[in-house]
């Protein structure tokens, strides 16, 4: 029977003003109603009966009304107390949703009505339990979430015996965890954060704490240190756990992981939130110079970050407000001694700080994405100067422009760099785009793609900074590339360092084996030029000739390409 219809009477009697809020209120209306029929029987017969006297019908009636009108308050009264089950079940009910208090309901009564008081009593304590649960431990890996961890690290901060106990805070996050995300299908990538964090509990002693802070960033507590050589001691056995394989629906994923660590000061009273930022300070760092490293917090951090901060945001702006600049390197013909190149760099020309320096602010604009806009407009105006010089009757050169990470990655690439040749009017073999190994790696397949659009507009591509990345063979032949650039790291030391030179040659070798021009990074002395032009090394770039100078600058140079005997010189 469907519940609208055994709810009938129950729905009925809701509709009386009276009745309507009251359980108790209908069920003594039904027991009063019910307990007054023979009653109304009675009076009903000697109305319609000429057989009584008017003296014993009034005395019939008279006991039979105070008969029921006793029989009427015992029903009720016991009707109200064997209502207290569901009275009681649903006090408890609503105290729980007013205050989250779980009620001590009876569970030893087996007729219905101690049924639905034991089973109410027990659906609540799970409830309570799943609320818990849900509210404080992370759903995917089953460790105690942000709340939980801080409130757990909290307690043990706040007890006066620990005053003077020290405590590490660790911070641990998987590293390329986008790009995994990219290689990866959500379940796997799941499975795998679940794998991580059954590791983890593996590494860890019996007081420490362990939390999943967000999907990829751990935490641990370590609230016992006998020694700062058992929190390197944890630091190497996490990273090199973590460092093993992993085997996931068949896949062999290999991770690495960077940790921030922070130990309280005694001499300050650190609150959790803070311990928690100094070490995300220091997991900042690691991440921006190692990777797969563990590093201590320290003030100076801290002031790093500080100015990082106020690079960012000088740095929105800064394009609207005409501060960045482009300067240009000249690439030297190691065999006619002139001009065959410029490579572009950006500057950045701050009115209160100056120049300001790439390594600084490059960084930031790629993790913003800042570098796409400012990356477009070096592009453009690279171009337009390189036209511009053509049109002054300077002899025609390249310009090499870099492509960063973002840059490459963008859907409509190929769109913008037709759009800004056919702006300027520059003809595609005037522009060399570099890319550097490590971009192109996240993704081959669209990678090769996109390299070979770009080399069927007649665009020049160079692969930067070769020798420091991990590109394979077999990957570089399917790269269209033109140029290998020799990363100035080899340069530097190719005359003193037989490694260097060893890897300097080979890279030389394997570039004529594919046919593709050599330029060096980071020429600085004579022996360098001398070393490179004998390996036979087609361009070189560096202090040695010229630094990156202004547009104006150039022009010189390129005159001297013009005139008869004419060489650049040292």
């Amino acid at each position: 029977m469907k519940p609208d219809r055994q709810l009938y009477l129950y729905s009925f009697l809701a509709h009386f003003r009276l009745l309507k809020k009251s359980y108790p209120a209908k069920i003594m209306f039904v027991a009063f109603v019910g307990t007054h029929v023979p009653l109304l029987t009675l009076l009903l017969s000697f109305l319609i009966s000429n057989s009584y006297s008017l003296e014993m019908a009034a005395r019939v009636l008279i006991i039979a009304l105070l008969a029921t009108l006793a029989g009427t308050a015992a029903t009720l009264y016991t009707l109200r107390h064997l209502l207290a089950p569901v009275i009681l079940t649903s006090a408890a009910l609503q105290d729980y949703l007013n205050t989250k208090t779980l009620p001590e309901l009876p569970t030893d009564y087996a007729d219905e009505a101690g049924t639905l008081m034991a089973d109410t009593s027990q659906t609540l304590q799970k409830l309570d339990e799943l609320i818990h649960y849900i509210s404080n431990y992370d759903n995917l890996t089953g460790l105690p979430n942000r709340d939980l961890f801080r409130d757990r690290l909290h307690q043990i901060l706040s007890q006066p015996q620990n005053n003077q106990r020290l405590i590490a805070v660790f911070l641990l996050s998987i590293d390329d965890f986008t790009d995994l995300s990219h290689a990866f299908e959500h379940n796997t990538l799941n499975l795998l954060l679940r794998a991580v964090a059954q590791r983890l509990t593996t590494c860890m002693g019996q007081t420490d704490i362990l939390g999943n802070l967000s999907r990829n960033e751990f935490a641990i507590a370590r609230t016992e240190i006998p020694s700062f050589e058992n929190v390197i001691k944890l630091s190497q056995l996490l990273l090199n756990t973590l460092a093993k394989p992993f085997s996931i629906e068949g896949n062999s994923i290999h991770i690495t992981a960077s940790i921030g660590i922070t130990i309280n000061d005694l001499n300050d009273s650190n609150g959790v939130d803070r311990l928690l930022q100094q070490a995300n300070i220091a997991l900042y760092q690691t991440k921006q110079q190692h990777r797969n490293r563990y590093q201590f917090y320290s003030p100076e951090m801290n002031a790093q970050l500080q100015e990082r901060l106020a690079l960012e945001n000088e740095l929105y702006g800064a394009l609207e407000r005409n501060e960045i600049q482009v300067h240009y390197q000249p690439l030297i013909d190691l065999h006619a001694r002139q001009v065959t190149a410029v490579e572009a760099l950006i500057r950045w020309q701050h009115p209160t700080w100056g120049l300001v320096s790439p390594a600084k602010f490059i960084p930031i604009a790629e993790a913003n994405g800042l570098i796409v806009p400012i990356g477009e407009w070096v592009l453009r105006t690279a171009c337009a100067q390189n036209r511009a010089w053509q049109s002054a009757g300077l002899p025609p050169i390249r310009i090499s422009v870099n492509l960063s990470a973002r840059q490459f990655e963008q859907p409509n690439l190929l769109q913008v760099v037709s759009q800004i040749l056919q702006e300027v009017e520059l003809e595609a073999s005037y522009l060399e785009l570099e890319v550097t190994e490590s971009l192109l790696m996240v993704d081959i397949q669209r990678s090769v793609t996109t390299l070979k659009q770009l080399r069927e507009l007649g665009i020049w591509l160079a692969l930067d900074d070769f020798g420091t990345g991990y590109s394979s063979l077999n990957y570089l032949k399917r790269f269209p590339f033109n140029m290998l650039k020799i990363d100035r790291s080899f340069v530097h030391d190719v005359t003193s360092n037989p490694d260097s030179a060893a890897v300097t040659d080979a890279i030389i070798a394997l570039a004529k084996s594919l046919r593709l021009n050599i330029t060096a990074e980071g020429v600085e002395t004579q022996e360098q030029v001398d070393y490179l032009e004998m390996r036979g090394c087609h361009e070189v770039q560096g202090f040695y000739f010229s630094p990156a100078v202004t547009a104006e600058q150039i022009v010189q140079m390129l005159k001297q390409n013009s005139q008869p005997n004419q060489t650049i010189a040292a």
